[in-house]
């Protein structure tokens, strides 16, 4: 496994019931900030970020029943890890700076691909256009 899936599986691990309830109740606002994202060289970020917030919003909410909790764990915590200020790179960075927020939102859909991929299909999105394949 590699160093980012490791650190992702780690970050999932601490997840809780209050972290989830508080990411929902900033959920909205945090889809605002990543909408202006403005990262060319990662140009499936905002997609990748977007499709994991309605994931779990749809799951929180009951609309989605059939993702692991595993899943959803880990994409709360690529939301939190992508809303943070302090990260491994600031995003201030010239061309670099969501390299990492990039690196955790592909490791999430890696880790748990047919999970997502399923809930893609069920929800009438296209996954490979927001997956990491490019």
């Amino acid at each position: 496994m590699s160093e980012i899936a490791t650190y992702v599986v780690h970050g999932s691990s601490q997840v809780t019931p209050a972290t989830l309830e508080k990411t929902l109740r900033n959920l909205p606002m945090w889809k605002v900030e990543f909408a202006a994202i403005n990262a060319p060289h990662f140009p499936h970020l905002v997609d990748q970020l977007e499709f994991l917030a309605d994931v779990v919003e749809d799951v929180a909410e009951g609309v989605y029943k059939e993702l692991p909790y595993a899943a959803l764990a880990a994409a709360v915590f690529a939301l939190i890890y992508a809303h943070r200020k302090a990260d491994l790179i600031p995003d201030s960075v010239a061309q670099l700076g969501h390299a990492d927020d990039s690196s955790v939102a592909r490791a999430v859909l890696i880790l748990h691909e047919r999970a997502f991929a399923k809930y893609a299909e069920a929800n009438g999105v296209v996954f490979d256009r927001i997956s990491s394949r490019p």
